[in-house]
């Protein structure tokens, strides 16, 4: 065996038994060899020396002269990082950004007290951040839930001054652990006025495109990141198997390969980097975000598409189904993951220790932190927040890191403490839960970079992440129907930009609101144009693209007769209708039909005037009972601010390329059905979407 000079890290040594440095690179049975001994050295590193006995005088010299070359090394290199320093000064290893992760995370673990652990494991909403209350709590981490934003309209300096005067607190603290603060950006930066808004994850899924996703997660950083946010609660990778769900829309698709391509894609894109080698999460500097992918497991496959409900299936089904997204966030390292409201076979899933220890930490070897949702260990009891003390013994010793508590944190850290210190509570279980919070911190570059980059406010809605949101809005629509018109005999589709007059009516025609959908600048959205900020509506869009001596007449709820009186005289009608926003349990819907007044206004229109309708949801409708009365219809999705994305393939710009990324059914009794089942008898199936040529190449 060859006497190799070298030395081990004891890190590396508990970690993987190999070696750190050395001129070979042999494995740790080289440290077994009777050639050498192994001793511990005053400093971050361990020393082999040979073996007297066994080593020849030629090579005692060799060690010799390489230890005294070692010694001078880094005696030189504390030297170097001494000057970092303030003088008088004394070196803190957790503080140090050349040490490794794991040795910056135990050292600041060894410092702790069981209030600054219990700290770091809490997270509050944004209204109730203060100076005071961060300081008393050493708060870990900040969230603004949906619609929770520093003033109405807040610019993205405002949102900045907010988190830097949150943050400055933290700092102040015995031990300056910066705070995380995390939001919900689904679709782009939806809390922030004036951000850009994507498509939501549904009409993603249309697109098949996980380039363009990984595209849309870098921009939701930035613009994240603009307002000084370096945490979002997203990707939601959930598999919805059934579409009266709420929250299908936050669902790429209900096929698992579908959503794990887009899992793959968008972490990457938020995050800007793969995970460490060893498995730690990465975040790739301060232009990039923390991801977390949600809601773990089964969300979307409750009985009858009930928001929080049961999830009814066999280990060996929620593994296929519902599990292999996850697997996919935790190879490109997602920082964290949210646990589900919902229940698998009746358990709770904020209590599941085995889901979430056994198979997630330990199994898949995930490295980030767990977090709860929303006042989630409240709702483990019904009523909720009843037995709460014992709900929290029970969520933390699952497997929780995080608590996600905005109003009772002062009776969650004392419940918590008085536990710990009782025993009820396990220490080992606090020590992983904040290991696991540290080592995202640190790798994210927060201790070094804890304070928002003022160079990044131009970044909130930029004019190329708009146009990012504009491709992904022509490449997610999936046309269901392009019938033939009945005077010349062509597709209906695309329209002629040269038509002498056209009508447009329908509630979503001009309304941002209706268009972006739930989760946009508050929790369940609204209608209207002015609350978004920036943004194109679909007839400000067909505005922009006709002719300017085609006339236009417009009207949310047209009247028969008058539609009656001008037939003749219109070239087409868009008949743009569809949902109403919502999110989560308010969107929980068991008959699917089309909202009204949709169905009137189609029947006035479409019966007189060939047709397009563009449906404005975040799931399939039922459809059929209209589908012979309209010439062409188009699964538009929740677009979000990008308009022009949808008159772009109206007009033939663009072809239509989209594939439905959900089963379309005729009827909600079909439900629940999706691709692969035996009985598949949809209106349309998954992956249908007819396509067409841009206009200059059509014949």
């Amino acid at each position: 065996m060859p006497r190799a000079l070298c030395s081990i890290g004891y890190n590396d040594l508990d970690a993987h038994c190999s070696l750190r440095t050395g001129e070979w690179n042999q494995s740790i049975d080289l440290i077994r060899s009777p050639c050498y001994k192994f001793i511990a050295s005053v400093g971050h590193s361990s020393l082999l020396y040979p073996h007297p006995h066994c080593c020849s005088l030629k090579w005692q010299l060799r060690w010799a002269a390489r230890r005294r070359q070692r010694a001078s090394s880094s005696s030189s290199s504390w030297s170097r990082r001494a000057h970092r320093w303030p003088a008088g000064a004394t070196y803190v290893r957790y503080k140090d950004p050349k040490q490794p992760i794991q040795e910056r995370v135990a050292d600041l673990l060894g410092r702790m007290t069981l209030e600054e652990k219990i700290g770091q494991m809490t997270q509050i909403e944004r209204a109730n951040a203060s100076t005071a209350v961060i300081e008393k709590y050493f708060v870990g981490s900040v969230l603004s839930g949906g619609g929770s934003v520093p003033s109405e309209k807040a610019s993205a300096a405002t949102w900045q001054e907010m988190i830097t005067k949150m943050q400055k607190a933290a700092l102040s603290t015995r031990l300056g652990i910066p705070i995380i603060y995390g939001i919900d950006a689904v679709h782009g930066n939806n809390n922030a006025y004036n951000a850009t808004i994507f498509p939501h994850n549904v009409g993603l899924g249309a697109t098949r495109d996980p380039d363009l996703v990984k595209l849309i997660g870098r921009a939701t950083a930035l613009e994240a990141r603009a307002t000084g946010i370096p945490y979002t609660f997203a990707p939601c990778v959930a598999v919805c198997r059934d579409p009266r769900w709420g929250r299908c829309y936050e669902s790429f698709s209900e096929d698992t390969k579908l959503v794990q391509l887009m899992t793959a894609a968008v972490i990457p894109g938020l995050q800007g980097a793969a995970r460490h080698p060893t498995g730690i999460p990465v975040v790739a500097g301060p232009k990039s975000v923390a991801g977390c992918a949600k809601h773990f497991v089964g969300d979307g496959g409750t009985r009858h598409g009930i928001n929080e409900n049961n999830t009814v299936l066999s280990f060996h089904d929620l593994m296929r189904i519902h599990m292999p997204p996850y697997y996919d966030a935790v190879i490109k390292g997602v920082a964290s993951v949210m646990i589900s409201y919902s229940s698998w076979n009746g358990v709770k899933m904020h209590e599941n220790k085995f889901l979430i220890t056994q198979i997630l930490k330990d199994k898949m070897r995930f490295r980030g932190f767990v977090i709860t949702d929303w006042q989630a260990v409240d709702k483990i009891t019904t009523p909720p927040h009843k037995h709460y003390y014992h709900s929290i013994q029970e969520t933390i010793h699952a497997g929780i890191d995080m608590v996600m508590v905005p109003y009772d944190y002062p009776e969650f850290v004392a419940d918590v403490t008085a536990q710990a210190k009782r025993g009820a509570i396990n220490m080992d279980r606090i020590n992983d839960a904040v290991t696991r919070i540290l080592r995202v911190k640190f790798a994210m570059g927060l201790f070094e970079n804890p304070l928002p980059d003022h160079s990044l406010v131009a970044q909130l809605g930029s004019k190329p992440h708009r146009e990012l949101a504009r491709e992904a809005v022509r490449k997610s629509l999936v046309l269901l129907k392009n019938g033939k018109g009945k005077k010349d005999g062509k597709p209906v589709l695309p329209l002629s930009k040269s038509a002498k007059k056209i009508l447009v009516v329908g509630t979503h025609a001009h309304d941002l609101g209706l268009q972006c959908g739930g989760w946009t600048k508050s929790w369940q959205g609204q209608s209207g144009n002015d609350f978004t900020g920036q943004g194109t509506t679909i007839l400000e869009a067909i505005k922009s693209a006709v002719d300017k001596k085609t006339v236009i007449d417009y009207s949310e709820h047209p009247d028969k007769g008058s539609v009656s009186k001008n037939m003749d005289d219109y070239d087409y009608a868009v008949v743009a209708v569809g949902e109403q926003p919502y999110a989560e349990t308010a969107g929980d819907n068991q008959n699917l039909t089309l909202p009204g007044p949709g169905p009137e206004v189609i029947r006035k229109v479409c019966e007189l005037v060939k047709c397009v309708v563009v449906l404005v949801s975040g799931r399939p409708l039922i459809v059929e009972p209209y589908l012979d009365t309209m010439d062409a219809l188009v699964a538009a999705w929740l677009p979000g601010s990008e308009g022009h994305g949808v008159a772009d393939v109206l007009f033939g710009d663009y072809g239509f390329s989209g594939k439905l990324p959900r089963t379309w059914v005729r009827s909600v009794d079909q439900l629940p059905m999706n691709y692969g089942d035996k009985l598949y008898d949809p209106l349309f199936p998954f992956g249908f979407g007819l396509t067409t040529k841009p206009a200059a190449d059509s014949s």
